[in-house]
């Protein structure tokens, strides 16, 4: 895991390579252990360093082979990287590194922009042919790892994070009017490519880009789960759990000691009960809690304690007071490459913090919920005709109708229409997916899962140069959710065949719990110093000269910050004061 820049120049104009000296520093959180720069005359490439796999400088970026005439950046792990390391030698290929960067660069000489088709893993990379001058930019399945993108005539510009793109300079940082819609209304997502900034976009996950040199471009995208019934399983509570078995057996592979954030849900329960069963000794484990606040418990350790015991971990409890919950508020705005308005984020920030301090690499279970269907908003879409499903997904997810838009925004931030209800029923309308239900996970898992779970744990983790690893994102398991039927999915209260699938290995108790979230109190419920924070930006005069609210729309939040709240529970205070605390930190 790293942080990659680069800059891409057409026809005889030479990259700024001190445009990319300037990003360096941004992304320095991710790659702490080393740096490099590539000038390619009109291509230049940079690279912060974190030691995962092959710890030697022979792994270190960006990583050229003079003989293939080829540069790369890269970000992520590729988890078969030796099995396919194996197949190039027998093609002829000789390595002089045993890192998993240098199987990208032999995997593009052989089969060019396919390869990305034969790595199981995550990625962000780039790279540079030198003959040619073409650069191909390509991004994993399902958006694990980041890429942001500035274009101006004659240049594009590539990073791991938004902020290192304005530290580079030129960049529009006005408002997307469409974006700031879809963070009002579609759960504080902005889909791909849009940023809320209008000069930055993001490469859409499972895409390749390959950029020539006279600035000509095409792009695809190399695959999408199918949501139907074309996969015929005779078991699928056995083929889930053997997916799942074969995730996290991948996950291990690294140079260095890898761990699990122990949530105490089944997810992360699950992941730590497979481990253990593969013969994995002294596996270490994390969870975090925090002072209970607005009459909610702010931990879970009931039950993280007893996956811990049953499987022997070496378990560490975080608890976390009030002395370390207010700084690390704006810190962890600070390191949002976009605005993220869940309060899982604090979490994940303190708890990287902390881990970081032990093991480079953990397992963690987010994205069990979109593939699995283990929200609040699938059930009352079981039924639904499918011409009906984009209505009946919109009222269970959006955070607030368009009609109640109108009267919060100021009328110049308001775009021409609903957009965010045209993008869904867009998605909806797509073929390939056979029922509401399937409609609904369709889109969550290319969408929302990318740009609000994934995102936050990618970013929050990399804050503190922790590399996370999601098991339950493994393609080839995303395959197999996708194709199982919804009714599966959904029994038990979700998640039903995955439940199924965990019996036996992880506790009934566990299992057969109420389905639980990172409770962080001091934001669900905001007062104090907290509430103090949110009054300032407000009332701050770069939020007063901006004018993105209305202001007796925000008058009546702060004068009951705790009653007002989205369709789903979010609070609409910490909403726009979140999104505000992030525009003022560029």
């Amino acid at each position: 895991m790293c942080g990659i820049a680069g800059e891409i120049c057409y026809g005889d104009r030479r990259a700024d390579t001190e445009a990319i000296r300037r990003m360096l520093p941004c992304l320095e959180s991710r790659g702490p252990d080393g740096g490099g720069l590539w000038d390619g005359g009109r291509i230049t490439f940079g690279h912060r360093r974190l030691k995962i796999i092959d710890l030697s400088e022979a792994g270190a970026q960006p990583m050229t082979d003079e003989r293939l005439r080829l540069t790369v950046v890269f970000n992520g792990c590729i988890y078969n990287y030796r099995q396919l390391r194996d197949e190039l030698t027998g093609y002829g290929y000789t390595f002089f590194s045993t890192s998993d960067t240098e199987v990208i660069l032999k995997a593009y000489h052989r089969w060019g922009a396919d390869c990305v088709t034969r790595f199981l893993g995550m990625f962000a990379f780039a790279v540079a042919e030198h003959d040619t001058g073409t650069v191909m930019l390509a991004r994993d399945r399902l958006g694990i790892k980041p890429m942001y993108l500035a274009e101006s005539p004659g240049r594009l510009r590539f990073a791991s994070t938004l902020p290192a793109l304005l530290a580079a300079g030129g960049v529009d940082t006005g408002i997307d009017k469409v974006a700031l819609h879809h963070y009002m209304t579609f759960h504080s997502v902005v889909p791909a490519p849009r940023t809320i900034l209008s000069g930055v976009r993001k490469l859409p996950p499972a895409t390749v880009r390959v950029i020539r040199a006279d600035g000509t471009s095409t792009e695809r995208v190399y695959w999408e789960a199918r949501f139907d019934r074309s996969l015929e399983e005779a078991d699928w509570t056995a083929a889930v759990r053997e997916r799942l078995r074969l995730a996290v057996e991948r996950r291990m592979v690294a140079d260095v000691p890898v761990g699990v954030l122990l949530s105490g849900g089944l997810d992360s329960s699950f992941i730590v009960a497979l481990l253990a069963e593969q013969g994995q000794k002294g596996l270490t484990t994390f969870s975090i809690g925090f002072d209970s606040g607005g009459g909610e418990s702010g931990d879970e350790f009931e039950y993280s304690d007893l996956i811990a015991k049953k499987f022997g971990t070496e378990h560490h409890q975080i608890r976390i007071g009030q002395d370390r919950f207010l700084p690390a508020v704006q810190r962890t705005v600070a390191a949002m490459s976009e605005p993220m308005v869940s309060h899982d984020c604090i979490a994940f920030n303190l708890l990287s913090e902390d881990v970081a301090k032990q093991v480079k690499v953990v397992q963690s279970g987010q994205g069990a919920d979109e593939i699995f269907a283990g929200y609040s908003w699938y059930p009352p879409l079981a039924g639904v005709p499918r011409d009906q499903a984009a209505a009946a997904y919109a009222r269970e997810f959006f955070d607030r109708p368009h009609s109640d838009l109108t009267r919060q925004l100021n009328p110049a931030w308001l775009p021409d229409g609903d957009v965010s209800r045209a993008f869904v029923e867009e998605s909806f309308a797509r073929p390939g997916a056979t029922t509401a239900v399937d409609a609904a996970l369709r889109l969550d898992s290319q969408v929302m899962l990318v740009d609000d779970p994934v995102k936050r744990v990618d970013n929050m983790t990399m804050a503190f140069g922790l590399e996370a690893r999601v098991p339950f994102l493994d393609h080839e398991l995303v395959e197999i959710a996708a194709a199982c039927p919804p009714e599966r999915k959904l029994a038990r209260d979700g998640k039903g065949v995955l439940k199924d699938a965990a019996r036996g290995l992880v506790p009934d108790e566990v299992i057969d719990r109420p389905k639980g979230y990172f409770p962080v109190p001091g934001i669900r419920h905001l007062e104090g110093p907290v509430l103090d924070l949110v009054r300032e930006a407000l009332h701050a005069p770069a939020a007063r000269e901006r004018a993105l609210f209305r202001p007796e729309y925000v008058e009546a939040l702060l004068a009951d910050p705790n009653t007002p709240r989205t369709t789903l529970g979010a609070n609409q205070l910490w909403q726009l004061a979140l999104l505000e605390m992030w525009l003022q930190q560029l």
